[in-house]
């Protein structure tokens, strides 16, 4: 039986102009010129879309920003649509297709069609590749859906243990450099839970034959000092998301460069942008991934 997307699933047009790329005013175009999706008006009369909605036009804009003319999409059928789609996609097309149906798949509940699509990325882009390209893209999507209220914890939940599942299955399988003269110590303050970014350092680190450890999220700074003292770390890393001010995010910084001074502090994420310069002597902001050893090295 298919699943029916809850009421609490409905977009404004500017809601679906963010997640398609497509301006406001051509989807009420194409909408009127071409009737591919019928939109439900609010008692204010502004137009309204559901879950179904969503994916129809992810699926036509996905097809559109490829070259796909409108009024030939319009003459296509579902099944024509998505034939065409992954027939672009299997040219080596942008990821934006498998994105898309990534977005669907949480919707739907699919959890087959959800692994499914992240394990054929795998395949196609390889594991780091598929985490960068398609999973981070996919996860602020959802994440301004989540924000905005438009998908329900349940669903953001869903799907964010299906991607922290493949990504301790990929730690799991890597071996650990116990000799390795670095030792990184990963951890999310208290208040910080969104732990998929930490675990794919956790990943990128130890394939690289780094002495890796990870408190996870949610960590009091004082639970960070017995380890640090009895095992030598010699850099600590954290990846900030969650929104604090300005100030509080200042007094962090200050209080583990100061509790930590013989350790490498590296920070990234969005909330480091706001961070201002100069920071401490130990006090490290990494902006990409692909830095994280070079910086590591310092």
């Amino acid at each position: 039986m298919a699943f029916t997307i809850p009421a609490l699933n409905t977009f404004t047009i500017k809601d679906i102009e963010n997640f398609t790329g497509i301006k406001a005013h051509t989807i009420r175009i194409w909408e009127q010129r071409f009737q591919l999706f019928q939109a439900r008006r609010k008692d204010t009369n502004h137009r309204i879309y559901d879950g179904d909605d969503l994916k129809t036009l992810l699926r036509i804009a996905y097809l559109y920003h490829h070259g796909v003319k409108i009024s030939r999409i319009a003459a296509l059928s579902e099944p024509q649509q998505n034939e065409l789609s992954l027939e672009i996609a299997s040219k080596g097309a942008s990821p934006m297709l498998p994105i898309h149906e990534l977005i669907a798949a949480t919707l739907d509940y699919d959890h087959l069609h959800f692994e499914r699509i992240f394990s054929s990325q795998v395949l196609h882009l390889g594991f780091e590749r598929c985490i960068t390209q398609v999973i981070y893209p996919y996860l602020e999507r959802i994440g301004v859906l989540w924000l905005t209220g438009n998908v329900i914890p349940a669903q953001e939940h869903f799907s964010s243990n299906i991607i922290r599942t493949k990504i301790m299955t990929a730690i799991d399988g890597l071996p650990m450099n116990g000799d390795a003269k670095a030792h990184y110590l990963l951890f999310l303050p208290e208040g910080e839970f969104h732990e998929i970014p930490l675990l794919f350092v956790q990943y990128l680190l130890k394939k690289h034959g780094q002495l890796v450890t990870s408190f996870g999220a949610n960590v009091p700074l004082p639970d960070l000092q017995p380890f640090i003292t009895r095992k030598k770390v010699t850099h600590l890393y954290t990846h900030l998301l969650t929104n604090v001010t300005q100030q509080a995010m200042q007094r962090f910084i200050t209080d583990l460069s100061t509790q930590f001074p013989d350790v490498s502090i590296l920070l990234s994420g969005p909330q480091t942008w706001q961070l201002k310069q100069p920071l401490p002597a130990n006090v490290f902001v990494v902006r990409q991934l692909d830095k994280l050893l070079e910086a590591g090295r310092r």
